[in-house]
């Protein structure tokens, strides 16, 4: 079967005759075995939050994925709507406190809580650091670097992250994607997408140069300086159909070379698309590789959002597919600290894309095509890399899944026509591009997936990054939201506070101690251990219930270098 699954590795309790698809484990591919009749004994254990015994998931879908065809996924939080049988085992993220206190993951009444060292280990498993050098030293970017971090819910992860220096044109590239139904899209597309932009920003003698070195077996123009953790992997088995797929790409640029300067927006906008159009051109012609045949086919099935952020020199430009979000941390004359969004959420919360994906259908599915705040009804975000089951045609499909392997065309998931489905494509991967001029009080920009934004306010996410990169501490009245504290309770708030704020570098990087108050902050604003250990705590089948991956990428910018710059355009 195609690992379209909504829980990889895992379990997965379908609608309809009760069957459950019992996974295969692989360190690589998570392929899942022939649906079978579930075994009895699995529900108690469901009821007694005991699935770690048999370590899989089960009546729990991850809230972007297809996998079941059914409504059985859970709304607010998650991506689709559960069946009412499975309603008693949902339990949304804000009632965690709740769960924690009335309900035991084990047969026991013993509660295991991290230490604080323990607490920093996986916090900081992830995290990354660069910083621009400096050339006789004095840095002339307008970036002085970035700090980047993940945290899974999933396992494995989803998310995908990414940076790298353009060598043959100006600017950095940052980005951020967040996968569904799997992670093979969300990685293809963090291993491709910069190349994409990096040729679709080359001046056509560079494109020649290059072309002309493949053909004559010349050593290649490094395009690319990558920074990369090291669980930051590139698939070495795809490189070469990457590779092709890429020259392919730039041959046609220079066939329709016009001699005139390539526009940031429309090289991101091109690159975009032609990607997302290769992965569905792979995936139609296939490869004689078994694996390569399955892995494009993976890619295609799944689907990925991207939020992609270029810098050079004061200009700012950030493309965005799906509800990743951009954001601008400014920094008032006051000394406080402001949020301006860079990226608009591609789902049912904004109108125009509502009104967007309206214009480009008949008006006899005006109804139709968003249901439960979902595209046809499934599918929250409404821009995206992959998914081709919103974008081929039924016949396409039918074809592809025909001619397929045979995990492909054993796949219910599939197989599966959405419903409603009449004129394809209902999906695009087509970014929204943002320019920003830098300015001096412009001090950093996150880029993040949903899972930061489910749990924080970009003003709180503002505040906390801007006073851990200055030191410099705004104290806000405690708010306790109509909460009967105690003065005594109340000492203590002002307590753990002066401490916080003497420990605050213990984080030395801005993205883990943006995660650390995602997941730890409690009802009074202030990072709670107990809490945070409980979360980070939570094991694997349950995590993804009250939080999703997290993948936070800070920037921080050069006010020196961008006034400089602001007097020379004067």
């Amino acid at each position: 079967m195609l690992a379209a699954s909504c829980c990889d590795r895992r379990m997965c309790v379908c609608p309809g005759p009760r069957r459950i698809a019992i996974p295969v484990r692989s360190s690589r591919l998570p392929l899942l075995s022939d649906a079978m009749p579930a075994p009895a004994h699995l529900f108690p254990l469901i009821r007694n939050c005991e699935i770690s015994r048999i370590g899989s998931t089960a009546c729990y879908c991850h809230h972007r994925h297809l996998c079941c065809l059914s409504s059985h996924f859970a709304h607010s939080h998650f991506r689709y709507a559960p069946q009412k049988k499975f309603a008693a085992l949902y339990r949304p993220k804000e009632h965690f406190n709740h769960f924690i206190h009335t309900r035991d993951y084990a047969s026991t009444p013993q509660r295991f809580y991290l230490t604080p060292p323990q607490v920093n280990s996986i916090l900081k498993a992830n995290e990354y650091s660069f910083k621009v050098p400096e050339f006789d030293g004095k840095n002339v970017s307008s970036v002085l670097g970035f700090d980047s971090n993940q945290l899974p819910a999933n396992a494995p992860i989803e998310d995908r992250r990414s940076a790298a220096t353009c060598l043959q044109t100006r600017g950095m590239l940052l980005g951020v994607f967040d996968g569904h139904a799997g992670c093979a899209c969300a990685q293809a597309v963090s291993e491709r997408l910069f190349y994409y932009i990096a040729v679709s920003l080359l001046p056509h003698e560079t494109l020649l140069e290059i072309e002309n070195a493949v053909e004559s077996g010349r050593a290649l123009l490094p395009i690319l300086q990558w920074h990369k953790h090291p669980n930051d992997y590139f698939s070495k088995e795809a490189s070469k159909l990457y590779f092709n797929s890429l020259r392919t790409y730039w041959q046609e640029l220079i066939d329709l070379n016009s001699g005139e300067t390539t526009d940031v927006r429309e090289a991101l906008i091109n690159a975009f698309k032609r990607l997302d159009n290769d992965i569905s051109l792979e995936a139609q012609v296939g490869d004689p590789n078994s694996f390569l045949n399955y892995l494009v086919l993976r890619v295609a099935f799944s689907g990925a959002t991207a939020c992609v952020a270029h810098v050079d020199g004061v200009d700012l430009h950030i493309a965005n597919t799906g509800d990743s979000r951009a954001m601008l941390g400014v920094q008032e004359e006051d000394g406080s600290w402001s949020a301006v969004n860079l990226s608009y959420d591609h789902n049912a919360q904004n109108e125009h894309e509502v009104e967007r994906v309206k214009m480009e259908h008949p008006k006899s599915e005006e109804k139709s095509l968003v249901k439960q705040d979902r595209l046809l009804g499934l599918l929250m975000p409404f821009r995206a890399f992959g998914d081709v089951k919103f974008k081929w045609s039924i016949e396409l499909q039918k074809r592809v899944i025909e001619s397929g392997p045979d995990q492909l065309n054993d796949n219910e998931y599939t197989k599966f026509i959405p419903p409603n489905y009449y004129t394809p494509p209902y999906l695009t991967a087509e970014p929204e591009v943002i320019h920003h001029k830098l300015r001096p009080q412009d001090k950093f920009l996150v880029l993040a997936t949903d899972g930061l934004w489910e749990t924080m306010h970009r003003q709180d996410v503002a505040r906390i990054v801007g006073e851990y990169l200055t030191g410099v501490h705004h104290q806000q009245p405690i708010a306790v939201g109509g909460y009967k504290v105690t003065l005594g309770q109340m000492h203590g708030l002002l307590t753990e506070r002066r401490a916080r704020i003497s420990s605050v570098f213990e984080d030395q990087n801005a993205a883990t101690h943006l995660i650390r108050h995602a997941v730890g902050n409690n009802e009074f604003g202030t990072v709670d251990h107990e809490r945070l250990s409980k979360m980070l705590s939570l094991p694997e089948e349950l995590a993804r219930m009250y939080r999703d991956d997290i993948t936070i990428i800070v920037v921080q910018f050069n006010s020196h270098v961008i006034g400089a710059y602001q007097n020379e355009e004067l």
